[in-house]
């Protein structure tokens, strides 16, 4: 199961009842959290959600409103007793960025590890995870963000038996290990089936539309896109700035064929988003205009 929360979904300047950019997922005991505006510790006491198992902070880019949560949140884990390494992934100049932040958080009771994206699409594996970074197109570098847990294929009781595979070798075999026992040599494709769908998450702020977006939001299970702007007469000032409308997501997530649409990171001034979405919802009916706090638990398909 994987576990999401769009903890915060303002842009710009956080309001009484809009926190700044951030996401919170949790997937088989590691935290994930991409981008850190202020607020966000507030928002993820409002949830009842925890620091502590965060292992991951991505950044899409750099500009305070994603980024201006950071100090206060290292402090949080220092004083929760953490001692873990903390990664963390973003644009280059990511360590200079975090170094300079940690001037008002110098000690901490944990190392910080800054691993800098050198390509546009770069992925990150972890244990039964991994995390897929790609170039967007922001007035500033800036990267989306996909979540994904691969699936392996179901276990085939027959196959194994009609090969005489040791019972002991079953398990191991079914976490991908190769067993070599007795001058024999077992690998898991003899006994697993082809790979089922497992689940994904695309999360992409602060960018015009981009083929790049569609390519990797493509079948996501859910799609947590920027809506900075609801109003049909802000297509210019989206156009100006590198956003996107809500109505441009919605276009991105019909051809990308994802299963949900979560809309975030509003502009100040967009007050009700729901004012907009019944346009939004001729364009792809399966959309949501986000509010902080708003989460998913996400499962596979059953089969």
């Amino acid at each position: 199961m994987l576990d999401i929360c769009l903890l915060g979904t303002g842009g710009m300047m956080p309001l009484p009842h809009r926190w700044l950019t951030s996401l919170m997922a949790r997937y088989n005991g590691t935290g994930i959290l991409i981008d850190c505006g202020e607020g966000t510790q507030i928002a993820m006491k409002e949830k009842g959600w925890s620091p502590k198992p965060i292992d991951v902070i991505c950044f899409t880019h750099f500009h305070a409103d994603h980024v201006s949560g950071l100090p206060g949140m290292l402090l949080t884990m220092g004083n929760a007793e953490r001692t873990e390494p903390l990664m963390m992934i973003g644009p280059k100049g990511l360590t200079r960025v975090v170094n300079s932040l940690r001037v008002i958080a110098p000690e901490l009771p944990f190392e910080i590890v800054c691993v800098e994206i050198t390509e546009p699409e770069q992925s990150f594996s972890f244990q039964n995870f991994r995390i897929e970074a790609y170039r967007v197109n922001h007035n500033v570098v800036c990267y989306g963000y996909n979540i994904v847990v691969d699936r392996i294929g179901r276990f085939d009781v027959e196959r194994a038996k009609a090969l005489n595979i040791p019972r002991n070798y079953w398990n191991p075999l079914q976490k991908g290990e190769i067993i070599e026992a007795d001058g024999q040599i077992f690998t898991p494709d003899m006994v697993l089936g082809p790979p089922r769908k497992g689940l994904k998450v695309t999360y992409c702020t602060d960018s015009r539309p981009t083929e790049s977006i569609v390519k990797n939001a493509q079948g996501a299970d859910l799609f947590i896109c920027e809506g900075m702007y609801g109003e049909p007469d802000k297509a210019q000032k989206a156009k100006e700035y590198k956003h996107m409308t809500f109505y441009e997501a919605a276009q991105m997530a019909k051809r990308a064929e994802v299963r949900e649409l979560w809309l975030t990171h509003y502009s100040p001034s967009l007050i009700r988003p729901d004012d907009y979405m019944q346009e939004v919802w001729k364009i792809f009916p399966n959309a949501v205009a986000a509010r902080d706090g708003r989460s998913v638990d996400l499962t596979y398909e059953e089969e």
